[in-house]
């Protein structure tokens, strides 16, 4: 390891790592990828970001191993290696804030109601419970399950989720203080990565936002400068909106759909200044924006713009030109680039295919939106959402593998990531 970054792993071998789990149990293995990270192997590197990414925050899930992890990441983040700096803010997002309450919470993380219910299913309170369990136990096997899995909680564990989850992203909280550095970086990367971080934690508004509006003001990059503004539509107050309201006459079109969005969320507040007006130029815009997509997006909703643009509208107050969201939401349908669930999918399909077609119809008999939504799919970079799709695409008389579908649109035969 490169002698220089010695300082930033100082205590990591004071953990007792083998203690403490990951998605594959021990996590004594976390300290040697960590240590890897501030290599000078670039291999290395990516297959210990990519172990840990695998083990410390699994499909979603965070463990005791995860918050442990944090100090240590967001010290490379500050002042490791450059190639490890910006997948270190990556791993921290993902650390915080799960991206499957990214994607579908775009007005940001209700942390208050976070904190509740976790406090519910907390160690003390579940404790009780599985006591009682080794207490009932009549087979000598499941007893010692039982009193093993009692001991794990007096540990000060819990099996929940939420719980677990909180945990991680109370110890990035903790170290937002140090990470603010990263707003003032060369690296417009980084800038980018720390406003998108500040975007989820209400609780440091108080520091963040101002900071949040002079990023904006100032930055040339308009993927930085949106997720800026975004950031701080997304946690300030509805007086904020003053302040937002005049990038929607920015320059820039990806400005003024981040002021657009952040309008349409502070609207839906009370005590709102955003009148009628306001928040009709900012459905004008979003619409503009769904016919027109940008070449560079933010991380918002996974770099997902229409799927944004749609969750934004579905939370509009009253006042908005129903005709005009209406278009816009027709506009977004045909758009896939990110769906977990395959719901957005499912119901582009019913809307735009209504009844089965001709025995293989050709392409371009097919309608623009027909024509999108295929594309989109042929091109999507989970091949499951095909697969789970193919008994309607079947019904249709349309190709419903991946590479024949891919052939059909005329799009590049590439396979991609499962």
């Amino acid at each position: 390891m490169i002698n220089e970054y010695e300082q930033l792993l100082v205590g990591l071998d004071d953990v007792n790592w083998a203690g403490l789990e990951h998605a594959y149990r021990s996590a004594e293995d976390v300290p040697g990828h960590i240590r890897t990270l501030c290599g000078s192997d670039d291999e290395a590197r990516e297959q210990a970001f990519t172990s840990l990414f695998c083990s410390i925050f699994h499909q979603g899930s965070r463990y005791s191993a995860s918050p442990v992890a944090v100090p240590f990441l967001a010290r490379i983040a500050v002042a490791g290696p450059a190639a490890a700096r910006e997948d270190a803010m990556w791993l921290l997002t993902r650390l915080a804030v799960d991206w499957h309450d990214e994607y579908d919470v775009t007005t940001g993380i209700n942390v208050a109601g976070w904190r509740e219910a976790a406090a519910e299913v907390g160690p003390e309170e579940l404790l009780p419970w599985y006591e009682e369990q080794v207490a009932a136990a009549t087979d000598a096997d499941k007893r010692a399950q039982a009193q093993e899995l009692r001991d794990w909680v007096a540990a000060g564990n819990s099996p929940d989720s939420r719980w677990s989850a909180l945990q991680s992203y109370d110890a990035v909280l903790a170290e937002l203080s140090g990470l603010l550095v990263l707003l003032d970086d060369d690296d417009a990367r980084l800038r980018t990565r720390i406003a998108y971080l500040l975007a989820w934690f209400p609780e440091f508004s108080a520091t963040s936002l101002s900071r949040l509006f002079s990023l904006a003001a100032r930055e040339e990059d308009p993927v930085t400068a949106a997720t800026a503004l975004l950031a701080a539509g997304i946690l300030g107050p509805a007086s904020t909106a003053g302040e937002i309201a005049p990038y929607l006459d920015a320059a820039e079109p990806l400005m003024r759909w981040a002021a657009a969005t952040a309008l349409v969320r502070l609207a839906a507040l009370e005590e709102t200044p955003v009148g009628p007006g306001l928040l009709g130029r900012a459905v004008s815009e979003l619409a503009a924006a769904a016919r027109r997509p940008f070449d560079r997006v933010t991380d918002y909703c996974e770099g997902d713009l229409h799927a944004h643009i749609e969750r934004a509208l579905h939370a509009l107050p009253p006042g908005a030109d129903p005709a005009v969201v209406r278009e816009t939401l027709d506009a977004c349908l045909p758009r896939i680039v990110w769906d977990y669930y395959g719901i957005r999918t499912r119901r582009a399909f019913e809307a735009l295919f209504p009844a089965p077609q001709p025995p293989a119809p050709r392409y371009v008999d097919l309608t623009t939106a027909q024509q999108q939504l295929l594309g989109d799919l042929a091109g999507h970079r989970h091949a499951w959402l095909i697969r789970s799709s193919a008994d309607r695409l079947r019904e249709l008389g349309l190709p419903h593998t991946q590479e024949a579908l891919q052939t059909f649109v005329g799009a590049p035969s590439e396979t991609p990531a499962q």
